[in-house]
C-alpha cells in the first residue's frame, strides 16, 4: 500500500468555502495515467494536480475527472501555495514545468502569483453557433486558443445568464466564457466546461489568460481587477507583460491528509 500526500486548498480567495477548490498530490514517482484519473474521479474536483519534484524545479499535470488538461490555473497556484507552507521550495519562487510551457508560482506578501503565457483572441467564425448556447443577448463572440470568449452588456446579464451545456459540449473548443464590465471590478466572467464534466468552474486562471489581455485593451490598463463565479466566486489581479500574464490571489487550507493506494 503507498501513501501519498494529498492536500484540498480553496485557490483565488482569502475565505474558506469561496474560490475554486483544487486538490494536489505530492508524488515521488508518477503514477500511471489509469490511476491518476481515478484519483481525480474519486475527488470529483474540477482538478488534482500531481507534482513531483526534480532537481532545480517541479513537474506539474493536471486532471479533471474526465481527463488530463493542458493548463490549469487555480491547481497550479494551489500547488505552489501547497509548496510554500511545507517548506519544500527555497526562495519566493516555485518553477514547474508542464505540458503548457514552463510556469512559474510567486509568493508576494500573503498573495500567490502566476507566471502563465499570454492567449489571444479573434473574432469567431463560429458566432451564431456559440451565441446560441446562451440564453441571453450577447454582444460580441471571439475565439482564443482554449475557449470562446463571450462578450454581455453587463455583470448583471452574465449573472443570469443560462447555457445550454449539451450544446457546448458538441462545439469544437474547450469551454465557454462569458464576461463584461463588474460592477465593483475591472470585469466580471463565468466559465463553462461540460467538456470535461465541470458544467461551471467556480474561477479559472486559464481563463485569465485571454480575459487579462482582452480587458486591458478595451480599458487601456496593465492591471485589472477580477471576479469570477455566481456562487463561489473568487478574486483576481491580472497583470499583462508581453506575451505573459501574471494573475494572482489568495489560498486557503481546506484539508491535509494522505491517499491510501
Amino acid at each position: 500500500m503507498e501513501k501519498i500526500e494529498i492536500f484540498h486548498v480553496d485557490a483565488f480567495t482569502d475565505k474558506i468555502f469561496h474560490g475554486n477548490p483544487a486538490a494536489v498530490c505530492l508524488v515521488d514517482d508518477w503514477l500511471n495515467d489509469e490511476l491518476m484519473q481515478a484519483i481525480a474521479v474519486e475527488n470529483n474536483l474540477s482538478e488534482t494536480a500531481f507534482v513531483r519534484a526534480e532537481e532545480d524545479h517541479f513537474n506539474i499535470r493536471w486532471f479533471s475527472p474526465d481527463g488530463e488538461m493542458s493548463l490549469c490555473g487555480h491547481a497550479t497556484l494551489a500547488a505552489g501555495f501547497v509548496l510554500f507552507e511545507l517548506g519544500k521550495c527555497s526562495g519566493n519562487v516555485v518553477k514547474f514545468s508542464s505540458v503548457g510551457g514552463q510556469l512559474q508560482v510567486h509568493k508576494t506578501g500573503e498573495h500567490y502569483v502566476i507566471d502563465f503565457p499570454r492567449l489571444h483572441f479573434l473574432s469567431s467564425g463560429n458566432s451564431f453557433q456559440v451565441a446560441a448556447v446562451v440564453d441571453s443577448p450577447v454582444l460580441e463572440v471571439y475565439d482564443s486558443e482554449l475557449d470562446y470568449l463571450v462578450v454581455m452588456a453587463d455583470e448583471k446579464q452574465v449573472a443570469k445568464a443560462t447555457v445550454d451545456l449539451k450544446a457546448l459540449s458538441l462545439l469544437e473548443k474547450r469551454g465557454l466564457i462569458l464576461t463584461a464590465r463588474g460592477d465593483n471590478c475591472d470585469f466580471y466572467s463565468r466559465c463553462f466546461y461540460p467538456k470535461h464534466n465541470i458544467p461551471e468552474d467556480p474561477v479559472t486562471g486559464s481563463a485569465h489568460c485571454v480575459l487579462g489581455p482582452f480587458w486591458s485593451e478595451r480599458l487601456n490598463k496593465l492591471s485589472l481587477n477580477a471576479v469570477q463565479g455566481l456562487y463561489r466566486k473568487g478574486d483576481l489581479i491580472c497583470e499583462v507583460q508581453g506575451e505573459r500574464v501574471l494573475i494572482s490571489g489568495n489560498c486557503k487550507w481546506y484539508s491535509k491528509g494522505y491517499l491510501l493506494i
